[in-house]
């Protein structure tokens, strides 16, 4: 079952058990695959799906941090807890571990040797974690690498 259906489904039984933060979240994240769908001008493929939801994810950690400084615990908690239905609909995220190790062997494979070198060694990582890790982490990560930062 795809992400959409899975979607559609669980938002029926949302609507069954009358979980109303579930309900608003899965809505939102449908109306914003169609958005996507329309703008496309043709259905979304998995992957593209997997990309609206990892960027919906990530607006709900912004705001998370946001709203923590404007001291609004009870909006953070609400973003958190959307947050939390979301990250059932991504791909099993990876390790610390499985992150730094791909980063290396991207490194390796790109043959980078310094910071000017980070878009070869990222156009190879990206395909290969995305939906999966966060790109600031992993970008982070590369210019560690190379020395710079």
């Amino acid at each position: 079952m795809g992400t959409k259906e899975r979607l559609a489904a669980d938002m029926k039984a949302a609507m069954k058990s009358k979980d109303k933060l579930k309900l608003s979240t899965i809505r939102l994240m449908r109306s914003e695959i169609k958005n996507a769908e329309i703008q496309k001008g043709e259905a979304l493929n998995e992957d593209e799906v997997t990309g609206v939801l990892t960027r919906e994810l990530k607006k709900r950690r912004e705001s998370i941090v946001l709203y923590e400084e404007g001291n609004r615990p009870e909006l953070a908690e609400k973003e958190g807890r959307e947050a939390a239905i979301l990250e059932d609909y991504l791909p099993e995220q990876l390790s610390a571990a499985e992150v730094e190790a791909l980063v290396d062997e991207a490194i390796a494979a790109a043959g980078a040797q310094s910071v000017k070198e980070i878009g070869k060694v990222m156009g190879l990582l990206m395909p290969k974690v995305k939906g999966r890790a966060d790109g600031t982490v992993v970008s982070g990560l590369v210019k560690a690498k190379l020395g710079g930062g």
